[in-house]
């Protein structure tokens, strides 16, 4: 029997903090040495990093596999595929399935689900629904949800409490969006767990106003949808809810955030002291409102792809660490469901799958270091979701999760190599440099050279307290 399960060497080992020459010996999934020196005993597996870097295995926390529900679309065997070929070693499911995870059966069905189909190791999310499941949010933080997610200003089905993304008062069985006396009381549930509550900040009453005004003037332009659902969105929901977790203690993270109002008013909160972080999305970086003419319908997202001005204030505030993490919000879509006009298509593409690729060209592009890359996928929301040093760290006794990279190597995004089941992506021929080479989940290699080499390798991921 082999001394180690695999010996990784001759790579550059990057951390967020630093970077090394040295070999790193893994046994049993876990990171066992890592040294300049040899150590004897021969490697189930060994792998030769020459000339590439080895980060801590890269994740994606925010992933909508559609599974169980829209498996048409997609489904957890397919998108972790699709993670694992983009290097990502960690997803972390949302919870807007069907049915959804806002209580512990459904929560331990959905485990048992994943499990099943994991090419990496997963977290799951928890949904918020108000009153309807307040007294499932301490059962679920026990049972090990990763976080829990709240749609701000989003209905649900009466039936199956799914979301309904463009509520009007007029529809039938339909539970409208909470008022902020339910949302305050959710933000006093969650915090007494000491989780991360996240929200999708949106404000509905300004977005049904403003749209009703551009869809009565015939318009279905992209600043049609944009003037739709504008900054002043986004700012006054996040105001909101930073003054509820100010007043309640919960931990607020701003998900997918978009525009340069929101993300200077993160700044603002953290500068005094508040307990609020917030990411954003390759989408939000790499494209703006000037490239729908080039890209069409695929480039529907929401909240939606804002301005110039806003992907560069995006950028800025990367820099200077007011968003702490990059994820994908991976949500697709099928080619038909994507055909149409910009109010009638659903918003979201794919996205597990590019965000590495994209990132690495933004490190030899100058925008940000290989180390601020593997802060933002790897550290940063291993620490912020409770997971680190198991995960997001290259340590002795974390889980052997490891991404290789080659900052060097070309590469052309092609919609029709995508592993997920739909292909919608706005970065179809998308040309750049940096590609992972390998991901490396506890030790064993799911992907090598963009190939799957082995299935089925995920486990579920619960917080550590």
């Amino acid at each position: 029997m082999a001394e180690w399960d695999h010996i990784i060497k001759n790579g550059k080992i990057t951390t967020s903090d630093e970077c090394y020459d040295g070999t790193i010996y893994i046994k049993d999934g876990k990171i066992a040495a890592i040294t300049s020196e040899e150590l004897p005993g021969e490697a189930d597996e060994t792998t030769d990093a020459a000339g590439c870097y080895v980060l801590p295995g890269l994740m994606d926390t925010h992933i909508h596999s559609r599974d169980p529900g829209s498996t048409h679309k997609e489904d957890f065997h397919h998108s972790t595929l699709a993670a694992a070929a983009g290097g990502i070693t960690l997803v972390f499911e949302m919870p807007n399935t069907n049915p959804p995870i806002n209580n512990v059966e459904n929560l331990e069905n959905q485990v048992q689900n994943l499990s099943k189909k994991a090419n990496v190791d997963f977290g799951v999310w928890g949904i918020c629904l108000g009153d309807l499941n307040l007294d499932s949010i301490q059962p679920l933080y026990e049972s090990g949800v990763i976080g829990f997610k709240f749609f701000w200003g989003y209905a649900i089905k009466r039936d199956t409490y799914e979301l309904v993304y463009n509520y009007s008062p007029d529809m039938k069985d339909i539970i409208p969006p909470l008022d902020d006396g339910e949302v305050y009381k959710l933000f006093r549930e969650v915090a007494k767990t000491g989780k991360v509550l996240a929200i999708h900040a949106e404000n509905n009453e300004l977005i049904h106003q403003l749209t009703n005004e551009v869809q009565n003037d015939g318009r279905k332009d992209y600043e049609a949808l944009v003037e739709g659902r504008p900054d002043l969105a986004e700012l006054t929901t996040i105001q909101t809810g930073i003054a509820f977790a100010k007043d309640t203690g919960a931990r607020l993270h701003i998900l997918h955030i978009t525009s340069e109002k929101g993300v200077d008013a993160v700044k603002d909160a953290q500068e005094k002291g508040e307990n609020i972080t917030s990411e954003t999305c390759p989408h939000f970086l790499f494209l703006n409102a000037d490239d729908y003419q080039a890209i069409g319908p695929m480039m529907k997202v929401y909240p939606p792809v804002k301005y110039k001005t806003d992907q560069d204030k995006l950028w800025e505030r990367i820099q200077d660490g007011t968003i702490s993490i990059v994820c994908s919000d991976h949500a697709p879509h099928t080619e038909e469901e994507k055909d149409g006009d910009l109010w009638s298509i659903p918003a979201g593409m794919c996205g597990v799958e590019t965000t590495v690729p994209l990132m690495l060209n933004a490190v030899n592009e100058g925008k940000i270091t290989l180390q601020q890359m593997v802060a933002l996928l790897s550290t940063n929301p291993a620490k912020q979701f409770d997971i680190y040093p198991k995960k997001g760290s290259l340590q002795i006794g974390s889980d052997a999760d490891i991404t290789i990279v080659d900052l060097k190597q070309p590469f052309e995004i092609k919609r029709e190599h995508l592993h997920s089941k739909s292909k919608v992506t706005a970065f179809d021929g998308f040309q750049g440099f940096g590609k992972p080479l390998a991901t490396i989940v506890r030790g064993k290699t799911v992907m090598k050279n963009g190939e799957i080499v082995h299935e089925h390798q995920g486990q579920w991921i619960k917080p550590v307290d």
